[in-house]
């Protein structure tokens, strides 16, 4: 079948309406680009719709087994020029290679410390690679799920796919409001640590922390409000030595995340939901 041209195409044209938060959200579908991302994917099992591929700018050969083994599987691959691969694009040297995938999210109802022991919650986060990165630094430390608090940002926003360098795939996300974690929380006697700069106890003198765990962290803007901060059995701080006050959310996020891995109270259980 010879290459998508018209810019016009309805596949071609979804995926550019997907770039937008109306068009995710009404569809439950979102972009993934990049070879790397796309093959992690491929390889989670995700509910992959179709590829796009632009043979020209796909070199990888890699990247060509994948598509043609994914086509060979009955995946629908449909191929475009250059030209109109760039429209779609959300890189400044695209590698030919996007999917749409649908989206995966879990509710609080399906997690329990006995198919989550260990997780992260971020209250009302405004941007998407800082949740992204934070994705990503979950996977690595063996953390078991995301939870998005009072959230506004949409973890698959091309910036939020980008950061988490495929671990979207592997990670579970939820969505809850704060009353609504808390209690679920308190209901399965999950072990909750805030991190503000007003913390009681500095994060080098913290000896362990139980688990089940919930590690909970404020939005870029406001950080845990006194109420939330009430909820936890201890609010960490971070030591600041120098003239910075504060640091980036998704830096702080793994700091405190694998000194969570160095102190369990007992050895850690992996756990994939």
């Amino acid at each position: 079948m010879p290459p998508i041209t018209s810019h016009s195409n309805p596949k071609l044209k979804e995926v550019r309406a997907l770039k937008q938060r109306k068009a995710r959200a009404e569809t439950g579908l979102f972009v993934v680009e990049g070879i790397r991302h796309v093959a992690e994917a491929v390889e989670a099992g995700a509910p992959m719709e179709y590829l796009v591929v632009c043979a020209d700018l796909l070199t990888s050969p890699f990247g060509r087994e994948l598509v043609e083994q994914q086509r060979a599987q009955g995946r629908p691959v449909h191929s475009t020029t250059p030209q109109v691969f760039a429209s779609l694009s959300e890189r400044e040297n695209p590698t030919g290679l996007l999917a749409v995938v649908r989206q995966h999210r879990r509710t609080l109802g399906e997690l329990t410390p006995a198919n989550l022991d260990w997780a992260v919650a971020v209250v009302a986060p405004q941007d998407p690679g800082n949740v992204g990165t934070i994705v990503r630094t979950i996977d690595a430390v063996g953390a078991g799920a995301l939870l998005l608090l009072d959230s506004g940002v949409d973890p698959y926003h091309p910036s939020a796919v980008r950061a988490s360098l495929g671990s979207l795939f592997w990670v579970p996300l939820a969505h809850a409001s704060f009353p609504e974690f808390a209690a679920w929380a308190a209901r399965h006697d999950y072990h909750l640590y805030g991190s503000s700069a007003r913390g009681g106890v500095e994060l080098l003198a913290v000896a362990h922390y139980a688990r089940p765990a919930v590690l909970v962290l404020g939005g870029e803007r406001e950080g845990l409000t006194a109420e939330q901060m009430a909820v936890c059995e201890q609010v960490v701080r971070l030591p600041m030595r120098g003239r910075a006050t504060s640091l980036n959310l998704a830096v702080a996020a793994g700091v405190l995340l694998y000194d969570m891995l160095a102190k369990p109270s007992e050895p850690p259980s992996p756990s994939r939901v």
